[in-house]
Protein backbone atom coordinates (compact mmCIF):
# COMPACT_ATOMS: atom_id res chain seq x y z
CA UNK A 1 0.00 0.00 0.00
CA UNK A 2 1.29 3.47 -1.15
CA UNK A 3 0.49 6.95 0.66
CA UNK A 4 -1.64 7.79 -2.04
CA UNK A 5 -3.89 4.83 -1.56
CA UNK A 6 -4.91 5.58 2.01
CA UNK A 7 -8.44 5.68 1.66
CA UNK A 8 -10.87 6.88 4.25
CA UNK A 9 -11.25 4.12 6.16
CA UNK A 10 -8.06 1.43 5.48
CA UNK A 11 -5.08 1.91 6.70
CA UNK A 12 -5.56 5.25 8.11
CA UNK A 13 -4.64 5.14 11.72
CA UNK A 14 -1.73 3.01 12.94
CA UNK A 15 -2.61 0.79 15.79
CA UNK A 16 -0.63 1.46 18.95
CA UNK A 17 2.19 -0.82 20.24
CA UNK A 18 1.06 -3.40 22.49
CA UNK A 19 4.37 -4.01 24.98
CA UNK A 20 4.94 -6.89 27.50
CA UNK A 21 3.04 -9.37 25.75
CA UNK A 22 4.81 -12.37 25.17
CA UNK A 23 8.73 -12.50 24.22
CA UNK A 24 7.36 -13.73 20.16
CA UNK A 25 6.12 -10.11 19.90
CA UNK A 26 10.05 -8.35 20.38
CA UNK A 27 8.94 -6.17 23.25
CA UNK A 28 7.63 -8.84 25.71
CA UNK A 29 9.18 -9.25 29.40
CA UNK A 30 10.89 -5.92 30.31
CA UNK A 31 9.06 -3.93 27.66
CA UNK A 32 11.62 -1.95 25.73
CA UNK A 33 12.37 -0.14 29.52
CA UNK A 34 15.76 -2.61 30.02
CA UNK A 35 16.46 -4.00 33.75
CA UNK A 36 15.93 -2.26 36.33
CA UNK A 37 16.48 1.60 37.69
CA UNK A 38 14.00 4.31 38.18
CA UNK A 39 13.20 4.58 34.44
CA UNK A 40 11.83 1.02 34.60
CA UNK A 41 9.18 1.96 37.08
CA UNK A 42 5.57 2.40 36.40
CA UNK A 43 5.09 6.95 37.06
CA UNK A 44 8.64 7.78 36.43
CA UNK A 45 9.47 10.83 35.38
CA UNK A 46 12.65 13.32 36.20
CA UNK A 47 12.35 16.94 36.18
CA UNK A 48 13.88 18.94 32.76
CA UNK A 49 17.35 19.65 33.74
CA UNK A 50 18.33 16.79 36.18
CA UNK A 51 21.53 15.62 35.05
CA UNK A 52 21.17 12.11 37.31
CA UNK A 53 22.84 14.02 40.61
CA UNK A 54 25.91 15.45 38.57
CA UNK A 55 25.90 18.91 39.43
CA UNK A 56 23.37 20.54 36.20
CA UNK A 57 24.62 22.94 34.05
CA UNK A 58 22.76 26.36 35.99
CA UNK A 59 24.51 25.68 39.11
CA UNK A 60 27.95 25.22 37.17
CA UNK A 61 28.06 28.27 35.22
CA UNK A 62 28.42 31.37 36.93
CA UNK A 63 25.27 33.89 36.86
CA UNK A 64 26.12 37.38 34.46
CA UNK A 65 24.14 40.33 34.15
CA UNK A 66 21.30 41.22 35.51
CA UNK A 67 17.59 41.34 33.73
CA UNK A 68 15.34 44.29 33.84
CA UNK A 69 12.15 41.94 33.13
CA UNK A 70 10.29 42.52 36.03
CA UNK A 71 9.95 46.32 35.38
CA UNK A 72 8.98 45.91 32.03
CA UNK A 73 5.79 47.63 31.21
CA UNK A 74 3.22 46.19 29.42
CA UNK A 75 0.29 47.54 27.23
CA UNK A 76 -2.50 46.27 25.40
CA UNK A 77 -1.72 46.27 21.58
CA UNK A 78 -4.01 47.33 18.91
CA UNK A 79 -3.28 48.31 15.07
CA UNK A 80 -5.28 51.07 12.83
CA UNK A 81 -6.31 47.55 10.62
CA UNK A 82 -8.78 46.31 13.46
CA UNK A 83 -10.18 49.41 14.74
CA UNK A 84 -10.87 49.91 10.90
CA UNK A 85 -12.64 46.62 10.71
CA UNK A 86 -14.67 46.84 14.51
CA UNK A 87 -15.84 50.21 14.72
CA UNK A 88 -17.80 52.95 12.24
CA UNK A 89 -16.71 55.86 11.34
CA UNK A 90 -16.70 59.06 14.09
CA UNK A 91 -16.59 56.59 16.93
CA UNK A 92 -14.71 57.37 20.52
CA UNK A 93 -11.67 54.50 21.12
CA UNK A 94 -10.77 54.03 24.42
CA UNK A 95 -10.06 50.98 26.62
CA UNK A 96 -13.95 50.95 27.48
CA UNK A 97 -14.56 50.93 23.57
CA UNK A 98 -12.50 48.31 23.02
CA UNK A 99 -13.17 46.12 26.00
CA UNK A 100 -16.85 46.41 24.80
CA UNK A 101 -15.93 45.35 21.40
CA UNK A 102 -14.26 42.32 23.11
CA UNK A 103 -11.07 43.19 21.63
CA UNK A 104 -9.29 43.60 24.88
CA UNK A 105 -10.28 41.81 28.56
CA UNK A 106 -8.49 43.26 31.05
CA UNK A 107 -9.15 47.30 30.99
CA UNK A 108 -6.08 47.54 33.73
CA UNK A 109 -3.25 47.67 31.07
CA UNK A 110 -2.55 50.93 29.54
CA UNK A 111 -2.99 50.84 25.94
CA UNK A 112 -0.80 51.59 22.92
CA UNK A 113 -1.86 52.04 19.41
CA UNK A 114 0.49 51.11 16.16
CA UNK A 115 0.32 52.14 12.56
CA UNK A 116 0.01 48.19 10.51
CA UNK A 117 -3.45 48.89 8.18
CA UNK A 118 -4.85 51.50 6.24
CA UNK A 119 -7.33 54.39 8.04
CA UNK A 120 -10.35 55.46 5.90
CA UNK A 121 -12.82 56.57 8.44
CA UNK A 122 -12.21 58.98 11.27
CA UNK A 123 -11.73 58.25 14.84
CA UNK A 124 -11.03 59.92 18.13
CA UNK A 125 -8.59 57.64 19.93
CA UNK A 126 -7.14 58.36 23.33
CA UNK A 127 -4.43 55.60 24.43
CA UNK A 128 -1.21 55.87 26.77
CA UNK A 129 1.00 55.55 23.42
CA UNK A 130 1.04 56.03 20.05
CA UNK A 131 3.07 55.12 17.52
CA UNK A 132 4.25 57.28 14.75
CA UNK A 133 3.05 55.76 11.61
CA UNK A 134 -0.11 55.18 13.61
CA UNK A 135 -0.69 58.85 14.75
CA UNK A 136 0.40 60.36 11.19
CA UNK A 137 -2.54 57.47 9.83
CA UNK A 138 -5.30 58.98 12.41
CA UNK A 139 -4.90 62.48 12.07
CA UNK A 140 -4.44 62.00 7.90
CA UNK A 141 -8.03 60.71 8.24
CA UNK A 142 -8.91 63.25 10.43
CA UNK A 143 -9.00 62.21 13.37
CA UNK A 144 -7.63 62.95 17.14
CA UNK A 145 -5.37 61.11 19.00
CA UNK A 146 -4.84 61.72 22.80
CA UNK A 147 -2.51 60.41 25.15
CA UNK A 148 -3.89 59.57 28.70
CA UNK A 149 -3.02 56.84 31.10
CA UNK A 150 -5.81 55.86 32.92
CA UNK A 151 -4.94 55.44 36.97
CA UNK A 152 -5.98 52.24 38.79
CA UNK A 153 -8.78 52.75 41.10
CA UNK A 154 -8.41 53.59 44.43
CA UNK A 155 -11.16 52.69 45.79
CA UNK A 156 -9.90 49.63 47.91
CA UNK A 157 -6.71 52.17 48.63
CA UNK A 158 -9.05 54.49 50.46
CA UNK A 159 -10.83 52.27 52.25
CA UNK A 160 -8.19 50.97 53.72
CA UNK A 161 -6.76 54.25 54.68
CA UNK A 162 -9.99 55.22 56.42
CA UNK A 163 -9.50 51.86 58.82
CA UNK A 164 -5.68 52.85 59.43
CA UNK A 165 -7.05 56.59 60.26
CA UNK A 166 -10.02 55.11 62.55
CA UNK A 167 -7.47 52.92 64.46
CA UNK A 168 -5.09 56.22 64.98
CA UNK A 169 -7.87 57.65 66.36
CA UNK A 170 -8.63 55.28 69.10
CA UNK A 171 -5.52 54.69 69.64
CA UNK A 172 -4.61 58.59 70.25
CA UNK A 173 -8.01 58.17 72.29
CA UNK A 174 -6.54 55.48 74.75
CA UNK A 175 -3.41 56.78 75.58
CA UNK A 176 -5.02 60.21 76.70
Amino acid sequence: MMIHEITEKVGRFKARKRVGRGEGSGNGKTAGRGHKGAKSRAGYSRRASYEGGQLPWFQRFPKRGFSNAAFKKHYHVINLKVIEERFDDGATIDLDSLAANRLIRDTQLPLKVLGEGELTKKFSVTAAKFSASARKKIEAAGGTCTEAVRKPSTAKVEGESKKKNESADVSDSDSN
